[in-house]
């Protein structure tokens, strides 16, 4: 991820050797643990949120109904904040040089609170922001903060909580007693880490593809049974030489609908002839729709462009980093494969050198431009603009 995510991103790859049981062991209980807390965040419950800074019990803000806000102040006995990270609170005019904001929830007798919320972290709410709301910032351990926004981002949800702070209470009994869930700042922090390198192929099949006959398909998943990357490798790479391929994050719009709106699938589609043409080389699939921020926020993104905001500032809007994705994951299957040299069939320079921060060697970048069209001349504009994307 980019910009304020060093609560989910692992910027660098670890050694290549292989994990002893020990690690292996403590990265599952991470994922475990953090998978069961986004479940929880996207079904509308609390969790209780472990830091060395203080404690507290977060819901999503999205899911934040008036009843819900009422049951966590009443449980808790003190006032709820929320949280909104650094990119959503400078499109919202408050100072937030990084991290993570906290505000005074909105006076229930000026207007419901789940209306005042979402008007507040959603940009494609109606109302929208700006009318007649007061925003009071308030003082909470960064660490703690961005923990608990980083969790909401990990669960694909908007990058905003309502969290009440645990004060005096010991944190793990009175979620025992109370039947919730808790989660350690920490492994919400090394999440993205242990999820990639405890990845694991579970199937192997051979899957002839249009132009493209001598192809199997690779499923890798963490082992808590996540989202599953894929490895499309085609012919019989030489593990000897450098390996032609292809990152490329799920595109749900572009790749099976054959959207208009972006690239995507015609660079799926070209990057499988280009490797077939080659004679052998591997698509990695990752599943990182929306660069990093999941398909319903893609979409959410889509209305605000729409609305005249390019594709860098939709992301900001809704309170994310430009371009959320990791590659740890890429390298990661490269290794399992048993590559460790490519060439990078990309535009993004930003890929080269993140897939060569994760230890595998970039030999070469190789071109992937494909023509425009009516509707996607403007975000492709804005990857040469404002990404840096060479097209």
């Amino acid at each position: 991820m980019t910009s304020d995510s060093s609560t989910t991103n692992p910027g660098v790859s670890p050694a290549e050797r292989p994990l002893g049981e020990f690690e292996a062991r403590a990265d599952a209980i991470v994922v475990q643990v953090v998978e069961r807390a986004m479940a929880e965040l996207r079904r509308g419950a609390p969790v209780v949120l472990l830091a060395r800074e203080g404690s507290g019990l977060l819901l999503a803000a999205e899911e934040a109904s008036g009843a819900r806000i009422g049951s966590l102040a009443a449980l808790v006995g003190d006032a709820p904040l929320l949280l909104i990270s650094a990119e959503r609170a400078r499109v919202l005019g408050l100072s937030a040089p990084r991290g993570t904001v906290a505000l005074e929830v909105p006076r229930q007798d000026a207007l419901p609170e789940n209306r005042a919320i979402a008007r507040i972290v959603d940009p494609t709410a109606r109302p929208r922001i700006g009318d007649g709301l007061e925003l009071s910032a308030v003082k909470l351990p960064d660490g703690l903060a961005t923990a608990a926004t980083g969790l909401a981002k990990l669960a694909r949800l908007l990058p905003a909580v309502v969290f009440v702070p645990l004060n005096g209470a010991e944190p793990e009994t009175w979620a025992a007693e109370r039947d919730m869930l808790t989660v350690p700042a920490s492994a919400i922090h090394d999440y993205g880490y242990a999820a990639a390198r405890n990845l694991q192929q579970v199937a192997e099949a051979r899957i002839p593809l249009a132009g493209a006959e001598h192809c199997r398909v690779v499923a890798f998943r963490p082992s808590d049974g996540g989202s599953e990357h894929l490895a499309i490798v085609i012919g019989e790479p030489d593990p000897d030489r450098p390996l032609l391929t292809r990152i490329h994050s799920e595109c749900f719009t572009g790749d099976l609908l054959d959207s208009l709106r972006c690239d995507c699938g015609a660079q799926l589609r070209g990057a499988i002839a280009a490797i077939a043409e080659e004679g052998a080389g591997v698509v990695l699939y990752l599943a990182q729709e929306g660069r990093g921020i999941g398909l319903i926020n893609k979409l959410r993104a889509y209305e605000l462009q729409d609305r005249g905001v390019d594709t860098l500032d939709a992301n900001l809007h809704l309170g994310y980093g430009a371009d959320e994705r990791i590659y740890l994951p890429a390298a990661e299957m490269l290794r399992r494969l048993g590559f460790g040299r490519v060439r990078l069939l990309t535009n993004n320079p930003e890929k080269v050198a993140a897939l060569t921060r994760c230890g595998i060697a970039v030999e070469a970048r190789v071109p992937h431009s494909f023509p425009s069209n009516a509707h996607n001349e403007t975000y492709l504009d804005t990857k040469r603009r404002r990404f840096g994307h060479e097209i």
